[in-house]
């Protein structure tokens, strides 16, 4: 019955925000249902601690109960247009309809009706006409600095009336007729206001958020937003190009060839670094960037979104898109906007005519426009990127050689103390590949060739894409000329075939034996995919003695034993999951799966993995391995997950066709509405 419940009261939220149209009345609606125990139009809205912020809410923020990662408390208030009335429960009653003087007053704006007193503006907003006005709150003059009041209120309030008639329009638009990136001229000589309708459900019109929006007065709709805005008539590059905090900045635009962009039409965001981010920088690498195009442009088109980003639209963190084609995670914290996690932003919501500018005091470089070795900087790859500088190969991670490092990560060398040995020089050099890769590009059975000389064979996994002995452990770094892998392990590239790793471990000299005695050999010194488990001395010793001469003079037995301990393709133990099957030559399937980071197959534990040879891989075994016995109680616990899997599959579609019949209702409502209307 609880899961009815939810699963009702889900269904019926679903109905309700379907029905609404924009961000900002979706966002209403679902505020509307979560006040409605308190009574008819209330709103719940989440207020940040210890400040006057209010927001209405979405789901994500209602469950999260933060903004701008801050704790919230829920308050209930009157939704827009409605009052309370003494002794009824919630809000029953629409606020009357008045001019957009009076409305003023009604919802609390009354510094700037009080302005538009003293600015004479009161009779064109008592009388005829279809108007909207952004109306400053009270704190929003408050905050305006002594100065700039002090200029807009003096003499004949000249500058006051032409600062109001730049918050008015001279029609009526309510949240559903703002859109995202429309631009509305004002009613101060046109010049134009920026709207911005977030999917958030944020409005905001120069960057200043609509705090109470879409009260409706008898000649237009006032908007309660949360800052005086000002006229816009600069571009973000005239902008730039005026101060002298972004010289430097400037004059990086101008090598880049980037003035013609941010001075085009356009909806940006421009985070500026200013002089002092420069100064921070390595001179070295920033006089590498500032003399390469390529990475200098890279590094600019970074710090440049292709949407406009108005501080007051950000409630949480969220990767967006740059100019450069990576992701710049846009967040806050508090009152503080954040990039990438960190409170850089100085200044912000500089507003141009083609998008907004936030001051940072940091450079943001990207992968793009470093070097291998800037790459590897304060990553877990410290140790490699020491062993290399050790072994004389740094030419080639800090210059504009084509290369892809194949880094192990700090924890492949934990258990294990290198000394730069010309046997590991030589290992290093097989560590870098000749060529420039992206692991997206990579494909199973592919061939690199490293420095060393050495081919490298590429496996892709369902789980994994590996190279030889190793897995790619991260999301790989394409620099500017070279690309870092960061790999689980040491790499160990193939010496010999199987039959020659055999040969040259005694651990397998009875094992050496039985393939021979098997007629095997041939077959393991030739090409091929070979994944053999093959047993130490110590496990043909655990035989009874009379079983093992039973079976070394019997040669077709023998080959069948053998043929079950090989798998016919090549699996490295990154490839293996919770549950790997893989055929052997004998036709029989061996089950594998990696507990406590140890391959085991057929539950015999492995005891050495990953032997690589140039046809295959070994992996060392104590024991023979034996088919695994199926007990009834396994077939029953599959039997159980095979009927649980497909009841879950029933549930799911059962709900989205459910979910789609309701859609498909709704959207058929509509339509019948507007064709009444039409009529």
């Amino acid at each position: 019955m609880k899961h009815l419940a939810l699963l009702t009261f889900a269904l019926a939220l679903y109905v309700a925000l379907i029905t609404a149209k924009s961000p900002y009345q979706q966002v209403l609606q679902h505020s509307r249902i979560r006040g409605r125990q308190h009574g008819p139009n209330v709103c719940a809205l989440q207020q940040v601690q210890g400040s006057n912020k209010k927001y209405f809410t979405n789901c994500k923020q209602w469950y999260h109960r933060k903004i701008c990662g801050k704790p919230t408390v829920i308050t209930y208030e009157c939704c827009p247009g409605y009052e309370k009335l003494q002794g009824e429960k919630g809000c029953p009653s629409a606020l009357p309809l008045s001019n957009i003087y009076n409305t003023l007053g009604v919802v609390g704006a009354t510094t700037t009706k009080m302005y538009s007193e003293r600015a004479e503006l009161q009779p064109e907003i008592e009388g005829p006409g279809s108007f909207t006005i952004f109306a400053p709150s009270n704190e929003a003059w408050s905050t305006l600095p002594a100065e700039i009041l002090d200029a807009l209120v003096s003499n004949v309030n000249i500058e006051l009336l032409n600062a109001l008639h730049y918050h008015m329009v001279n029609r009526r638009l309510t949240t559903e007729d703002l859109k995202h990136g429309m631009v509305v001229p004002s009613m101060y000589q046109d010049l134009n206001v920026l709207i911005h309708h977030y999917p958030n459900g944020i409005v905001t019109v120069n960057c200043a958020r609509l705090m109470k929006a879409d009260q409706h007065a008898t000649n237009g709709v006032v908007h309660v937003i949360d800052r005086v805005i000002t006229a816009i008539t600069n571009t973000i590059q005239q902008s730039i190009e005026g101060d002298d905090l972004l010289e430097t900045l400037n004059t990086a635009v101008a090598a880049a060839g980037l003035e013609q962009v941010l001075d085009s039409e356009g909806q940006y965001t421009f985070f500026a670094p200013t002089n002092e981010a420069f100064e921070k920088i390595n001179p070295e690498t920033l006089n590498r960037i500032l003399g390469d195009p390529v990475a200098l442009k890279d590094l600019l088109n970074y710090h440049i979104l292709k949407t406009v980003q108005c501080s007051e639209s950000i409630v949480a963190g969220t990767p967006m898109e740059t100019l450069q084609g990576t992701a710049l995670e846009v967040g806050c914290d508090g009152s503080e906007m954040t990039l990438n996690g960190k409170a850089i932003i100085t200044s912000k919501d500089h507003l141009g005519t083609n998008g907004v500018i936030h001051y940072i005091s940091e450079l943001l470089i990207p992968d793009s426009a470093k070097t291998l070795a800037e790459l590897a900087e304060g990553s877990t790859v410290s140790t490699a990127l020491d062993l290399f500088s050790q072994a004389g190969l740094s030419s080639h991670i800090t210059g504009s050689e084509a290369v892809t490092l194949l880094a192990p990560t700090n924890d492949a060398f934990k258990d294990t103390t290198l000394r730069v040995t010309p046997e590991v020089k030589r290992l290093l050099r097989n560590h870098i590949v000749k060529e420039q890769l992206s692991s997206k590009h990579l494909y199973h059975g592919q061939v690199l060739e490293t420095l060393g000389g050495k081919k490298l064979r590429v496996f892709v996994y369902r789980n994994a894409v590996c190279i030889e002995n190793t897995c790619i452990a991260a999301h790989d770094k394409k620099g500017r000329y070279g690309s870092l892998f960061h790999i689980d392990k040491v790499l160990t590239p193939p010496v010999g075939t199987v039959m020659d790793v055999l040969k040259g471990d005694n651990r397998f000299s009875t094992l050496v034996g039985a393939i021979q005695r098997a007629g095997l050999t041939e077959m393991l010194n030739q090409q091929g995919t070979y994944t053999v488990f093959a047993p130490i001395n110590e496990a043909f010793s655990a035989m009874p003695r009379g079983e093992l001469n039973k079976l070394m003079g019997n040669s077709r037995q023998l080959s069948d034993l053998l043929k079950y301990h090989i798998g016919e393709e090549l699996l490295v133990s990154g490839g293996v999951g919770s549950y790997t099957r893989l055929k052997s030559l004998q036709g029989d399937k061996l089950e594998l799966n990696m507990r406590n980071y140890t391959v085991n197959v057929n539950r015999v534990p492995v005891a050495e993995a990953d032997m690589m040879a140039t046809n295959g891989v070994v992996f060392a075994v104590s024991s023979i391995i034996q088919p695994v016995a199926r007990t009834a109680g396994d077939e029953a616990a599959e039997s159980i997950v095979r009927q649980d899997s497909a009841m879950r599959v029933s549930y799911l579609e059962l709900i989205f066709l459910f979910l789609f019949s309701l859609g498909e209702l709704a959207r058929r409502y509509h339509s019948s509405r507007q064709v009444r209307r039409t009529q």
